[in-house]
C-alpha cells in the first residue's frame, strides 16, 4: 500500500488545531464540544475525500466505510479536559491513512472508526460501549457530566449528522493503536508495544458522613471530621494492599468533594472516587472487599457510610490471530518491540464483545498523558504506521 507518512504527520498536525490550548501540544475537544464536533466533520471530509463513506450514528461515532467485509481501525478524537494532542487521535489518523492508501491500491478492504466519548465525560468509553452493546442507549442518556449536563442533551449537537447504526458483523475484526501513556517503552528503548491484554478496572464513590463544625471552638477529641475519615481509609488501605497487589495493580482516589469545602469549617461530608486496575479478575474482587471491610472498619469511628454503584469491567485478552500479525509485522519492520499489558482502558475493550481485537503501542516521551505535556517522537509515530500498516494489510479480507 503507497503509505504517505508525510501526508499522516500533516494531517496529524492539523488535527491538533481543534481545541489547541496550553503549552506545547495541548488539546481541550472534550466530547460533544464545538471543537469535538469541528474535528470530527473534518475527519469525515477527509474520510470521504480517501474514498471512504461517511457515517455518525446517533451518539457520534464516526465511521468511514469502504464497500464489503473489511478490517476496522480506529480510535477516538475526543480528549481530556486538559489532553495530549495523541491520545486517541494517533489511532483514528493512523488508521484513516492506511484505509486511503488501501484504497489507492485497489485493496485490501479497510474502514476506519472514530468513537465518541472515550475520555468518558458522560462514564467510560461511552461511545464504543453504546454501540457494542454494553450500554443500552436509553440509560446512558440519563448519564450526566459534572456540570450536571445529561447524555441525551449534549448529544442532540450531532444533529443532522445522525444516521442509521452501522452493523459490526462487516467487520472482521479491529486494530487500535495508541500511544503507550505510562514509561515502559520509553525506559527500555522498545519503539513498538504489542499488547497482550487491557486490564480490568472497577470504580466507585465513598461517602463519609460526619459532623459539620466550627474549626476553631471544636476540640479534636471530639470532631467527627470526614476529611480525616477519608485519609485514614487511605493510609489503612495502601498498609492493607500489600499482600495483595503485584507491582502493575494501580488504585487511586482521583476526585475529591469535601462539604462544605470551607476553611474554618471541619467537614461533614467527604465524598470520593475509588478506582482500582489489575489483569487479574480474583485480584480485582479481591481488592474490592478489602476497600469495603476497611471503609465500615473506619465508619465505626462515627460516621455514615454511602458506597456508590460499582463499575466493573473486566480485563480483556487481545486475540492471538491479530496479535500475532502485529508481532510478525514488527519483526518485519525491524524494529525493537515488546509483548505488555495496557494499564489504560480503551475502546478495544467495548469492541471486544462484537469482533476479535488486539493493540499497537507506540513509546510516550517520559511515561506522560492525558496533560498538555503528552508527546511521542515524530520517528516512533511513523514507526507505529508502517508497523500497523503491514499487519492490516495481511490481516484485512
Amino acid at each position: 500500500m503507497p503509505i504517505q507518512p508525510q501526508r499522516f504527520l500533516d494531517e496529524l498536525h492539523k488535527l491538533r488545531s481543534f481545541g489547541a490550548a496550553g503549552v506545547g501540544k495541548g488539546v481541550v475537544r472534550p466530547a460533544y464540544s464545538t471543537a469535538d464536533m469541528a474535528a470530527r466533520d473534518w475527519v469525515a471530509e477527509r474520510m470521504a475525500e480517501a474514498g471512504l463513506m461517511p457515517r455518525f450514528d446517533e451518539v457520534g461515532n464516526l465511521f468511514g466505510l469502504t464497500e464489503g467485509p473489511s478490517l476496522l481501525l480506529g480510535s477516538h478524537t475526543d480528549s481530556q479536559p486538559e489532553g495530549g494532542w495523541l491520545d486517541g487521535a494517533l489511532g483514528v489518523m493512523a488508521a484513516l491513512e492506511i484505509a486511503r492508501a488501501a484504497q489507492e491500491a485497489g485493496g485490501p478492504a479497510i474502514s476506519v472508526v472514530n468513537f465518541q466519548d472515550e475520555e468518558g465525560r458522560f462514564g467510560v468509553t461511552t461511545g464504543s460501549g453504546i454501540w457494542s452493546g454494553g450500554l443500552v442507549l436509553e440509560e446512558a442518556d440519563t448519564l450526566v457530566d459534572r456540570a450536571g449536563v445529561p447524555l441525551g442533551e449534549a448529544r442532540k449537537v450531532v444533529g443532522h449528522r445522525a444516521g442509521a447504526g452501522v452493523d459490526a458483523s462487516q467487520f472482521s475484526g479491529f486494530l487500535e493503536m495508541h500511544i503507550e501513556q505510562g514509561p515502559t517503552l520509553d525506559v527500555s528503548g522498545d519503539r513498538i508495544g504489542v499488547v497482550e491484554a487491557i486490564v480490568g478496572i472497577r470504580d466507585m464513590s465513598i461517602t463519609f458522613d460526619g459532623a459539620q463544625n466550627h474549626a476553631g471552638t471544636t476540640p479534636m477529641g471530639t470532631r467527627r471530621d470526614a476529611a480525616q475519615a477519608m485519609m485514614q481509609f487511605n493510609a489503612l488501605l495502601n498498609e492493607r494492599f500489600r499482600n495483595v497487589v503485584t507491582p502493575q495493580t494501580v488504585w487511586t482516589i482521583g476526585h475529591v468533594n469535601l462539604h462544605p469545602n470551607a476553611a474554618s469549617v471541619v467537614p461533614g461530608r467527604a465524598q470520593f472516587s475509588m478506582q482500582w486496575r489489575d489483569s487479574d479478575k480474583d485480584r480485582l474482587d479481591r481488592m474490592e472487599a478489602i476497600i469495603r471491610e476497611t471503609a465500615e472498619e473506619v465508619a465505626q469511628s462515627g460516621f455514615g457510610l454511602t458506597f456508590g454503584p460499582l463499575l466493573a469491567l473486566e480485563p480483556v485478552a487481545m486475540d492471538p490471530t491479530l496479535q500475532n500479525g502485529l508481532q510478525e509485522a514488527a519483526r518485519a519492520e525491524g524494529v525493537a518491540w515488546r509483548d505488555m499489558p495496557s494499564g489504560a482502558l480503551h475502546d478495544a475493550t467495548n469492541v471486544a464483545r462484537l469482533m476479535p481485537v488486539a493493540m499497537l503501542f507506540v513509546p510516550s516521551i517520559g511515561g506522560i498523558s492525558h496533560t498538555f505535556e503528552e508527546d511521542t517522537a515524530e520517528a516512533d509515530l511513523v514507526t507505529g504506521l508502517n508497523v500497523l500498516a503491514r499487519a492490516a494489510a495481511a490481516l484485512a479480507p
